[in-house]
């Protein structure tokens, strides 16, 4: 049984910060990429950042390049989305997955076998 957990959402003020963590039970992160995404009202699902199964490479969108920053610690089976300088425009549902073995071009969303339930970021004052 595969399951992916995402948690660290709430409201923050524009200007703020938070961290977002994807924990996998029921299997090891540690043989797969492991995706960001999210999705705000009316708007499809975009791709946020990616991590490599070996933390060689990491990709972010541009709207988000130099605010966010992605890591994994693959012995808490855990992997977190730091978002700092944070807009109302990142308000949305944010979501982890996993793709076998690398991450997507430009994070698309393709490929990505196992998904979160999501969590809500809002930015606002």
């Amino acid at each position: 049984q595969l399951l992916l957990v995402e948690s660290g959402g709430g409201l923050v003020q524009p200007g703020g910060s938070l961290r977002l963590s994807c924990a996998a039970s029921g299997f090891t992160l540690d043989n797969y990429a492991i995706g960001w995404f999210r999705q705000a009202p009316g708007k499809e699902r975009e791709g946020v950042s990616c991590i490599s199964s070996s933390s060689s490479n990491t990709i972010y969108a541009d709207s988000v390049k130099g605010r966010f920053t992605i890591s994994r610690d693959n012995a808490k089976n855990t992997v977190y989305l730091q978002m700092n300088s944070l807009k109302p425009e990142d308000t949305a549902v944010y979501y982890c997955a996993t793709r076998r073995y690398y991450c997507s071009a430009n994070v698309r969303p393709v490929g990505y076998d196992y998904w979160g339930q999501g969590t809500q970021v809002t930015v606002s004052s």
